[in-house]
């Protein structure tokens, strides 16, 4: 098959020139934490000045399942 429009080197070039990876613009959350602009703060769960996460209680529940299995396999090494 003949390719009937093709593109000479300059035009790919100048065509591949708007390809590059830009960086994420990072904004600062009220804690002071950067964040990705229009996503909830990955440390206090706030968006726009209002808590959408519950990081606290997240963070509590994973600490009581990690307790909770050390505590079954101390139990298993003394069977």
């Amino acid at each position: 098959m003949v390719v009937r429009m093709r593109h000479n080197r300059s035009q790919t070039g100048q065509h591949r020139a708007h390809h590059a990876l830009k960086a994420q613009g990072l904004q600062y959350c009220e804690c002071g934490a950067p964040k990705v602009s229009h996503r909830a703060c990955p440390v206090c769960g706030r968006y726009k000045g209002r808590v959408v996460l519950d990081l606290a209680g997240k963070a509590a529940t994973k600490a009581a399942k990690l307790a909770k299995k050390q505590e079954g396999n101390k139990s298993e090494a003394q069977k």
